[in-house]
């Protein structure tokens, strides 16, 4: 099966979960363990067929930490990698932010 059409049916499928589920904490929290666990299918799927997911760029993050732009950094890291703000200000503080 191809790679894309294989991350395009994951994306589809999360989204479909994301938009049928209303409010509740238990909801989210069940969500939150379906998606991990999509995710670890994924991991496991990538990983068998041998496929490099390519690092995301991040030179501009790190020229941003040199200026001392450390909210603009995390602004940038997020928008590269689509992490959250939580784990975008951590990679930040890693990369000695």
């Amino acid at each position: 099966m191809d790679l894309g059409i294989l991350l395009l049916s994951v994306a589809v499928l999360i989204g479909a979960v994301v938009v049928s589920t209303t409010g509740g904490d238990r909801k989210i929290a069940r969500l939150d363990r379906r998606l991990a666990r999509v995710e670890r299918k994924l991991d496991a799927i990538v990983s068998s067929l041998g496929v490099e997911l390519p690092e995301p760029e991040l030179d501009e993050v790190k020229a941003l930490l040199a200026e001392g732009k450390k909210i603009q950094a995390v602004r940038a890291y997020r928008q590269a990698t689509g992490a959250t703000l939580q784990e975008a200000a951590a990679a930040i503080e890693r990369l000695g932010g």
